[in-house]
């Protein structure tokens, strides 16, 4: 079966999703708010922003001060309007669910926000200097709020960065239609008009050393976030047509919107946010069917119910208790099929989840042209372990407290510590860890001194 999408049509269908709220809808949405005391939607989130002051704000229409409290707390604020699991967080908490619907506190912050990108106004500057110096490690949600909150604080900051733009997983890693590249950019932006210096195309070991690094600067950052889709160990994965889930969303976030997959039949392997991302992009790219396959259940898939809610509504399908066992050549080089088995779940295995069984003799192949690979992504054990750093399977070891490593002039926060109970894989949680690391760097230089 052939898409009814064309090449023409592909630009307009990696326009937000969501639409922005208009001046007076804003306003009569801010006056739905109650302005709790000790309000739970400020305990909801992971940054503690002052949700009711924000909207408060919004209300009397000061939209600088709205966005001045958001970004205070959450330097990643406009970005974080469009990807948080607001329904999970604060509109989850907000007290209107007991008795109507909550107040579209993403919508709102996503309002206020919108007003500082558009109006080029600076809301923060440059603390005065203290003749310090901290080098930061990757140039994601974690380092970029890490840098803001020392830069304020007066650190010269350097941030290394290995890719061409910075920004990390909001940069590259995010669906266009969900966070427009361009947001993450302005947010880099807001961080180097407080003198962060930001030195993209940087690898370690290529164009400088480690060991330079934690010689020249009195403390280390480490925020590298994670790296590319494993491979599944099955036969047939070198195979034309067969695509990593994260340079798939990274090529279409950074423009490259073809019509290679107009009429094609895909399959996503995973069941996360990266494979629901990794699906709704084949359909907007005019696939004509795009199946998630998952070894688990319904109930055991990690991506956020809303995610899940708008694949569905995209035209998704999702085949469940199914175990990819191989890729099948179509006599050319190409994907023709994918080869699986039938799963069941048995007992509680040693991570807490329960264990995977293929079922004897239940195997089928479903028609495909495209295998998108998203089981989760490698870790940068090379570099941590060049570090010297304690490590779990690559998950770095840090004190909950002080969110020093095994090295205590190195600190970690963000994708390189979650796992293993440390941190919670969220780009707002990943924002507080940034925070929190900047602040305990702080303790720690200025108790040396």
């Amino acid at each position: 079966m052939q898409s009814s999408v064309t090449l023409d049509d592909l630009p307009l269908n990696f326009q937000e999703v969501k639409k922005d709220l208009s001046p007076k809808e804003a306003v009569d949405e801010a006056n739905r708010c109650l302005y709790c005391y000790d309000a739970p939607c400020t305990k909801a989130c992971p940054t503690g922003i002052n949700i009711p002051a924000f909207i408060k704000k919004i209300a009397s229409e000061n939209l600088k001060g709205s966005a001045r409290v958001i970004l205070d707390a959450n330097p990643l604020g406009a970005t974080c309007a469009r990807v948080c699991p607001t329904e999970e967080l604060c509109e989850g908490a907000c007290v209107l669910n007991d008795i109507s619907v909550p107040v579209m506190i993403g919508q709102l912050q996503r309002h206020a926000t919108n007003w500082a990108i558009h109006h080029h106004q600076p809301l923060f500057k440059k603390g005065n200097p203290n003749g310090k110096k901290v080098a930061i490690i990757g140039s994601g949600p974690a380092g970029l709020s890490g840098a803001r909150e020392l830069a304020r604080l007066g650190y010269e900051v350097t941030i290394f960065e290995a890719k061409e733009k910075a920004g990390g997983l909001n940069t590259y890693g995010i669906v266009p239609f969900r966070l427009p590249q361009e947001i993450s950019l302005w947010e880099v932006e807001q961080v180097k008009q407080l003198g962060v210096e930001i030195l993209t195309n940087t690898i370690f070991d290529e164009d400088i050393m480690v060991n330079e690094v934690m010689e020249d600067y009195d403390a280390v950052l480490l925020a590298i976030g994670m790296g590319k889709v494993p491979m599944l160990g099955i036969p047939g994965e070198e195979l034309h047509g067969v695509y990593d889930a994260i340079q798939l969303i990274e090529e279409i976030k950074d423009g490259d919107i073809t019509d290679r997959f107009i009429g094609k039949r895909a399959a996503v392997i995973g069941a996360g946010n990266t494979a629901i991302d990794a699906a709704t992009c084949l359909k907007r790219m005019g696939a004509s069917n795009v199946k998630i396959v998952y070894r688990r259940s319904e109930s055991e898939m990690t991506a956020y119910a809303s995610e899940y809610e708008f694949a569905k509504q995209e035209g998704v399908e999702f085949r469940w208790l199914t175990q990819p066992t191989e890729i099948i050549d179509d006599g050319n080089g190409n994907v023709g099929k994918l080869k699986c088995s039938r799963t069941k779940l048995g007992e509680l295995d040693h991570s807490g989840r329960r264990s995977v069984e293929i079922i004897e003799n239940s195997d089928f192949s479903m028609d495909v042209d495209i295998v998108v690979k998203a089981i989760g992504q490698t870790r940068h054990k090379k570099l941590i372990e060049e570090l010297g750093l304690e490590h779990d399977q690559g998950i770095v070891k840090i004190d909950p407290v002080t969110h020093q490593t095994s090295n205590k002039k190195l600190f970690a926060a963000g994708d390189v510590v979650f796992g293993k109970g440390q941190g919670d894989a969220m780009v707002v949680s990943a924002v507080e860890q940034g925070k929190k690391a900047a602040r305990a760097i702080h303790r720690h230089i200025q108790s040396s001194l």
